[in-house]
């Protein structure tokens, strides 16, 4: 039987969260910050400091610390982090919204074991995939012959002896598939192979009901297991699934033409592995203080604020937004701007590709995100800092936005992907490592950062905010809607 982690509506309190007390130096720029209006580019990245972001991820480090070392999606340790923006909003003089949403889970409850009992006994590295069912096994394991899409048919089960411990190689079909295809044959686990290298991050899906469980190992590691005569694996995972509730975080400036609505967000939500301070602390936290600094602006346009749940889950949080907004309400955003991961310890400055001028995957985004492109190009010219395009894949909060025809762009810094050796040499770092190695893993904690690109890049949401935040005329591309008043002179304009 599927269990279910099944939770009352609505969002439960922060708990206690723990701050860092801030230098002499840094209470004094707080203090002449907190008596000023922001509306200018040089005033706002005076306030938007790498200590104030760092003071918000050490508070979601801290609730996650309270919480199982996880903020996933339906769990407290999410609800503690809404509640922790919530609070920071109406402290700062907003009103914000809470939009609630159901949505499916997945939570570990105890740490996930891979252990080889014979021969030569030693515990194994894994990880669990989502969606995984519970259970504990002892068992000899079945390696399926080399197949070129392996565990993909129940024939590729033949022989298979009831009770075994199925290895599989990743490959041409779902994992889901082949984890069902090994368990009608009879297994009592499941062990997938990596077909590259490195760990595996993979998914079963929500729809996933079976309660077996399924793990992975790397491409070396399943190799040496497949070659191993009479072995002999022990596999644990304890796990709970189901639908949950979570929830968005909107907020908005009180003035601004609300026929032109400028959009900012990111995912506040960490995957199962962790605690998620660069994915997606490092955004949330930036965002929040620029949300926070720029309280007593009083824009040209409406500026939205988004801290989305289930971004971890499929873009559920930001989807369900855009998919619930009346036609009329979507057509009054001028344009989204996204920050998803922006302090990764190995980081290149990315910005997203709007006008497809890189030809890599996916096209060019709606009419208006070739525009927001050269913006933050801009701001990266005026402090001599190189960038470079990273493609729209689909993997953020972006999406939904993109699909509805709304303009968008936005900031990143690396996940998974491996640095290269023109990078390490235009940006530092190290070449041939992932821009963020703890990238979905209980090490992306609040150590898990580069403060000099979360110090350039909160400026840079700064810029792009206010800059919109003031005008979208033709100053900047993004053609604006309904009527509003001329560039403000506080802005510069960027070219």
């Amino acid at each position: 039987m599927t269990r279910r982690l099944l939770r009352a509506g609505g969002v439960i309190a922060a708990g206690v969260v723990a701050l860092s007390v801030a230098s002499p130096a840094q209470a004094a720029t707080e203090e002449a910050c907190a008596n000023r209006v922001n509306n200018t580019h040089a005033k706002l990245a005076e306030c938007v400091t790498v200590e104030g972001v760092r003071a918000h991820r050490e508070a979601l480090q801290e609730i996650a610390t309270q919480h199982g070392g996880t903020r996933v999606s339906g769990t407290a340790g999410y609800d503690a982090s809404v509640a922790y923006v919530v609070d920071t909003l109406r402290a700062a003089g907003y009103t914000p919204t809470v939009q609630e949403l159901t949505v499916n889970t997945f939570v570990t409850t105890t740490p996930t074991l891979l252990e080889r009992v014979a021969p030569d006994p030693a515990v194994l590295a894994t990880a669990v995939l989502s969606y995984s069912g519970s259970g504990d096994v002892t068992a000899p394991v079945f390696a399926l012959p080399a197949d070129p899409t392996p565990g993909c048919e129940a024939t590729d089960f033949a022989g298979f002896p009831a009770g075994a411990v199925a290895l599989v190689p990743r490959g041409s079909c779902t994992f889901a598939l082949k984890a069902t295809n090994a368990a009608a044959a009879g297994a009592t686990a499941v062990v997938i192979t990596n077909n590259t290298g490195g760990a595996l991050d993979a998914t079963l899906g929500a729809d996933f009901a079976l309660d077996i469980p399924v793990v992975s190992v790397t491409q070396e590691l399943g190799a040496q297991l497949a070659a191993t005569s009479g072995l002999v694996l022990h596999v644990r995972t304890a796990t709970l699934r189901g639908p949950a509730t979570t929830a968005n975080v909107i907020a908005e400036t009180q003035g601004g033409n609300p026929d032109n609505v400028v959009m900012a967000g990111a995912h506040l939500d960490s995957v199962n592995a962790g605690p998620g301070i660069n994915d997606n602390g490092s955004g949330a936290a930036a965002l929040l203080e620029v949300a926070v600094q720029m309280a007593g602006v009083d824009p040209t346009n409406r500026v939205r604020f988004a801290w989305w749940g289930a971004e971890e889950s499929g873009l559920l949080g930001s989807t369900h937004y855009v998919s619930t907004l009346a036609q009329a309400d979507r057509d009054r955003i001028a344009l989204y701007l996204n920050f998803d991961m922006v302090g990764s310890p190995n980081h290149v400055f990315f910005v997203y590709d709007g006008d497809d001028s890189d030809a890599v995957g996916a096209g060019p985004g709606p009419e208006g995100s070739a525009r927001i492109e050269k913006t933050f190009e801009a701001f990266y010219s005026q402090r001599g800092i190189p960038w470079k395009g990273t493609d729209f894949t689909g993997r953020s909060d972006y999406g939904p936005f993109i699909a509805a025809g709304i303009p968008a762009g936005g900031l990143f810094t690396g996940a998974e992907g491996v640095k290269t050796v023109e990078e390490a040499t235009r940006w530092g770092g190290t070449a041939g490592i992932p821009y963020d190695p703890c990238y979905h893993q209980a090490c992306d904690d609040v150590d898990n950062s580069n403060d000099e690109a979360l110090d350039v890049n909160a400026d840079a949401m700064a810029f792009g905010i206010l800059q919109y935040a003031m005008s979208t005329v033709d100053v900047n591309g993004v053609p604006g809607k309904g009527n509003f008043a001329p560039v403000s002179p506080l802005v510069a304009p960027v070219g």
